[in-house]
Order: structure tokens, then sequence, then C-alpha cells
């Protein structure tokens, strides 16, 4: 069992659709993960990781997140993972925390009254967040528990950025407005960056690429962010595994006059049934891929809809910020995908981006630099570690020695 007393141990829990994940850390060292896949099927996954990186796999059945959650924390508690009093905190991953939270916030009754009036800003994931952090309360009813905001690195998003070309009461009223998301994920390859490169970020331009099943790009100025494509909500920006990105507004008003469909039919059709889903009935690009391969023509379309959306973002970026020093390529695709890099970034080379053809084919993990001797801006893979930047962001809101 980890000796407590040697560095806090603070648990960071990663909510998503119908996945959990979880790290225990002592200080920067992790000793336990786990995943659970699948939640609310009959049957889910779980994978089990030791301090060396030995996983275990086991099939399981929980309906919800919560029971998700209690269960994991049963199964450490009797294996000794975690002992009785062990825990100094609990750090979880909330995707919105509105115009409120702009940094981590210890739960107490008001956040957790401020997250529920947060509900219809993202319904298919605060909700989620919260059944985690009362499955936490359930198990240690005095054990501190703090909320890191997908949103909170966009806070610095300027009003121009951040506005919609509306009313403005009802940015007053009812918080329309732009917010960005995957923030956790972004701070923490910006920082990862800086250091390898041994600059302070707040010397650096970048745009950041994190693609995975959700994805955006972002543009941050001095290690700041001043603009992200994920909007109000994260159905905004790039195409996604099952979400369209960028949408006429008129298109969902008139599905609904002309197709009859729904409010709620809609909503489904642009956040489950779109994007790479939409096109080729598949969300994960290695079954796209596979399709291209055989001479599937959709798939080949639906592979270019999405890099060219990618490269028109990161070429509105390079206007934006005039100088950058990194192009940061982050998530599932960002860092595996060596296709949708080459593909994203064809044609930039008169913007100053040149990929090393070699070094991105290269089949390597870790964090390593993509771009040509002569390529003006470094091209980089960082590895996103969102756990490590929730369990960092719990230990410093907490002050933990």
């Amino acid at each position: 069992m980890p000796d407590s007393r040697a560095s806090p141990l603070v648990l960071a829990v990663n909510t998503g659709s119908s996945s959990l994940k979880a790290r225990l850390y002592a200080g920067d060292t992790a000793l336990a993960g786990a995943r659970i896949e699948r939640i609310g099927e009959a049957e889910g996954r779980l994978a089990l990781e030791d301090a060396h990186g030995k996983t275990q796999v086991r099939t399981v059945s929980h309906p919800h997140h919560g029971a998700a959650l209690s269960a994991l924390l049963d199964l450490w508690r009797d294996a000794g993972v975690i002992a009785d009093d062990g825990l100094a905190a609990v750090g979880h991953r909330v995707v919105h925390g509105g115009a409120r939270f702009t940094a981590p916030a210890l739960i107490d009754a008001e956040v957790i009254d401020a997250l529920r009036s947060l509900f219809p800003l993202a319904p298919l994931h605060n909700p989620l967040a919260l059944a985690g952090i009362e499955a936490v309360a359930a198990a240690y009813p005095a054990l501190p528990q703090v909320a890191v905001f997908d949103t909170a690195f966009h806070h610095t998003l300027p009003a121009a950025a951040y506005r919609y070309g509306l009313p403005a009461r009802l940015l007053h009223e009812h918080g329309v407005r732009r917010y960005g998301f995957h923030g956790i994920s972004v701070q923490y390859v910006a920082g990862r960056l800086a250091q390898l490169l041994e600059r302070p970020l707040a010397s650096l331009n970048l745009i950041v690429l994190h693609l995975g099943n959700g994805a955006s790009a972002s543009a941050l100025q001095n290690g700041e962010s001043v603009d992200t494509s994920m909007g109000m909500t994260p159905l905004e920006g790039l195409l996604m595994g099952s979400r369209c990105g960028d949408l006429d507004p008129a298109v969902p008003l008139y599905l609904q006059r002309e197709a009859g469909l729904t409010l709620q039919q809609v909503e489904d059709l642009l956040e489950r049934g779109s994007g790479l889903s939409g096109l080729t009935g598949h969300t994960d690009l290695r079954d796209i891929h596979a399709l291209v391969q055989r001479g599937d023509e959709e798939a080949a379309l639906a592979l270019d809809i999405y890099c060219r959306r990618i490269r028109k973002y990161v070429g509105a970026y390079l206007a934006l910020l005039g100088r950058v020093d990194a192009l940061v390529f982050t998530g599932g695709v960002g860092e595996h995908d060596a296709v949708v890099r080459e593909r994203a970034l064809s044609g930039l080379a008169g913007l100053g981006v040149q990929l090393d053809a070699a070094a991105n084919a290269a089949d390597q993990t870790g964090p390593r630099a993509l771009h040509a001797a002569d390529s003006r801006i470094a091209v980089w893979v960082i590895p996103t570690d969102e756990e490590r930047e929730i369990a960092r962001q719990t230990h410093a809101c907490l002050n933990l020695a």
C-alpha cells in the first residue's frame, strides 16, 4: 500500500459520456489507474493499471457513473491500494463551468448548486461529473473534493472572441456566448511543450489541435487562450466523431420545419448522428482509413472534410496570432494518426508550416518534434494527460504540501 505520509494522495476522476477514467497520484507519481468503459451496458470493461504499467482487464456491469466509481473505490480499498484515511483529495473533471468558474473550485454545497444550474449548458456531461462527486462523498464524507473545469483555461478569451452576433440580453440573461472546451488538455500540453523548449509558457504563441472523438483547435497568445473552435457547447468547430461541428444555424430550423424533426431529434442528430458517423457510419478514424484503402468514396470524402476543416482553423489562427512558435497535435487522433497530421497541414508551407515526412510517419510515442529543418513554425506531438493535470490543479487548489 502506498505510504500516504510520504506525499499526499490525490485521485483524479475524468468522466466521459459512457466511460470513466481515474488515476491515483502521490505528488507527480502515478500509483494506480483505471478505465471503465461501456457504463450503462450489460457488459462493460474495466482495465486496472498498476504503478508499473501492468494492466488487468475485467468484465463489469454498472448502471451509471456513480455506481461505477463507487465500485472502483471499493475495489481499491479492499485491495489496499487506498487506505481508509489514505486519500488527501479527489479532483473531478467538470466539462462546463460557465462564466462563473475560471479556476478550480473546492466543492461545497454552494458549488454543487452552481453545477446543477449549469446542467442546461452541458446536459450530457455535467450531470455525470456530479454523479461522481456524490459517489465519492458517500464513500468519504469528509474528504475534500475539487472541481477542475474544461472551460476554465479559456476564460481569457477576449469579448471579440466569445461574443456571438446576438442581442446582449441573451448573454446577460441566459449566458449565450462561446466558452471553449478541452481546456484541461490544452493547458497540460502547452505547459509540457514549454518545459521541453525550456521557455516560459508566457513567451509562446501556440496552436493546439486536440483531435479525438471530440476535436478542437485553440489559439494561445503569450500562453493564454485567445480563440478556440468550440463554442457555447462542444458542438461547434471541427468535424468530430459524431458531432457536426460548424453548421449554418438555419439548418436545424429547416429540419424542424421541412423534415418534421422534433427539437430532441435535431439535438440527437447533431450531437450523436453527425460528423464522421453521419458521413460514414463510423466514428473511429481507423475504420475510415480501412474503408478508404478499399476504395470507399464516401469514406474518402469524410476524411477530406475532416482534414480540410482542421486546415481552415490552422490558417485562421496563423492569421490571428501573426507569430506562431509551434503547432501542437494531441488527443488520440492527433497523437497517432500520421495521415491526418499530414493532410491537415498540407499546403501550408507558404505560411511557414512544413512537416518532416519521415518524422511524421515514424511509429513512435511520447513527445516529439515533426517539423522539417527549414520550417519557420515548429510542429510537435505532445500526448495529453488530463488526469495528471486534474491532480496538479487539485493539489494547487488545496495547497497540499
